[in-house]
């Protein structure tokens, strides 16, 4: 019972300096920093890429809002990567205006791939771009995203994640719970890190790279979440990626609970394989290169599922104890509440004060904000799900309505 009880405290403060830390990080994003200044003026040329798989639905929007960007238009090549496709958005595509490849493997079908296969065309084509920006098919884009990605360029950075806004937000419960997780990560995690001297993280979509970084050796991902390798690859590098607020992208998010379970399922599947992959050497980049970057990076890495796991154990150590007659029933009881109350509560207070920071409408989200709780903790049950049964399996997201930009801002 001695030993029960030393590893509960052990995990006790274990749990509380993890969460202190990433609390004293977000209370950084409300610092206002003053903007860095130009290191060249100049109007880079860019691609935009599109990977593409059966979107003949939502891609022709994306294109008109790439299309209608406030930034020179010969600057500007709009790609789109027809994946495997078997519907008419590789011809729907060409008639609004983009450039087409088509892709047809039938090994290799995740976006990391793709883009893997493109960029190498290009690379091989010496193609004379700057930098290039990816976006998912069901995104529209703010008319000024170039404009600020290519300030971006000039302050010297080389890989920037855009601030990644919802054009869904009260479609249902599912996706306003999509709306606060983003609005919450884009300013307690990117922001707040961005402002620090820290790494944000690329985040799926609405991201900028400058050519010349991966010229070298290719667009090198392997796992379902290629954003996160990415980054993580970056961050082992020593190099830290860049955060533009008012780069803004809207993303679609599913409606329904099957295919947001289905999808954040494939998320956290892409978690663990980036865990596996890359924890060693984050922890090796920290011995070498003893920087808070590097730190910071290992700790969102194991502050994921290590996290998720080290809590249950926290739970199943006091149930143990209870069961020993260490502490009575009411203790337990207690003991249990100390942490269910502030997750179904904190969420809610904490996505009403991101809301208001970021000037979001509350009044549509009451629904949603009620909901977020349900929404984490579904999230919860998929990080149990997904240590046991791990699915690779790619489901298309199906769209329910036909949003255009000017119905977004």
């Amino acid at each position: 019972m001695e030993y029960l009880y030393i590893l509960q405290q052990a995990i006790v403060w274990i749990i509380t300096i993890f969460w202190l830390y990433q609390l004293l990080i977000s209370i950084c994003s409300l610092i206002k920093l003053k903007d860095k200044p130009l290191l060249v003026n100049k109007n880079h040329k860019f691609m935009a890429i599109i990977p593409a798989h059966n979107e003949e639905f939502v891609v022709k929007n994306l294109i008109e809002s790439l299309k209608n960007q406030n930034y020179p238009k010969e600057l500007l090549d709009i790609y789109v990567i027809a994946d495997n496709c078997t519907d008419k958005t590789a011809e729907i595509a060409k008639e609004a205006g983009a450039i087409v490849y088509e892709r047809n493997h039938t090994e290799g079908r995740t976006k990391g791939h793709a883009l893997q296969w493109f960029l190498s065309k290009k690379i091989e084509e010496n193609a004379d771009y700057d930098a290039f920006c990816v976006f998912d098919a069901d995104n529209i884009v703010d008319k000024n995203f170039i404009k600020n990605m290519n300030k971006k360029l000039c302050q010297g950075e080389d890989v920037v994640q855009g601030y990644r806004d919802i054009k869904n937000p009260t479609d249902s419960w599912i996706s306003s719970g999509y709306a606060i997780f983003y609005w919450m990560m884009n300013r307690f995690y990117h922001l707040a890190r961005y402002n620090l001297g820290l790494s944000p993280l690329i985040n799926g979509t609405g991201f900028m790279v400058r050519f010349d970084v991966i010229k070298p050796n290719g667009w090198q991902t392997y796992t379902l979440t290629e954003d996160i390798e990415f980054s993580l690859q970056r961050i082992i590098a020593g190099k830290k990626l860049g955060w533009a607020t008012d780069a803004i992208v809207y993303d679609e998010q599913p409606v329904g609970f099957k295919q947001s379970w289905s999808q954040r399922s494939r998320w956290t599947v892409g978690h663990i394989q980036c865990m596996g992959r890359y924890t060693k050497e984050l922890a090796h980049s920290v011995k070498e290169n003893k920087t808070l970057v590097t730190f910071d990076g290992l700790l969102y890495i194991v502050g994921s599922i290590p996290m998720f796991v080290i809590t249950l154990v926290l739970l199943l150590v006091n149930a143990a104890i209870y069961m020993g007659d260490g502490m009575t029933r009411m203790d337990l009881i207690e003991n249990y509440l100390m942490y269910i109350i502030p997750t179904f509560i904190l969420p809610i207070i904490t996505g009403a004060i991101i809301m208001k920071l970021d000037g979001k409408p509350i009044r549509p989200m009451i629904k949603g904000l009620l909901c977020y709780p349900i929404f984490l903790a579904s999230w919860l049950m998929i990080n149990f799900k997904c240590l046991f049964k791990r699915e690779t399996s790619w489901e298309k997201i199906e769209h329910v309505r036909d949003i255009k930009i000017n119905e977004v801002i």
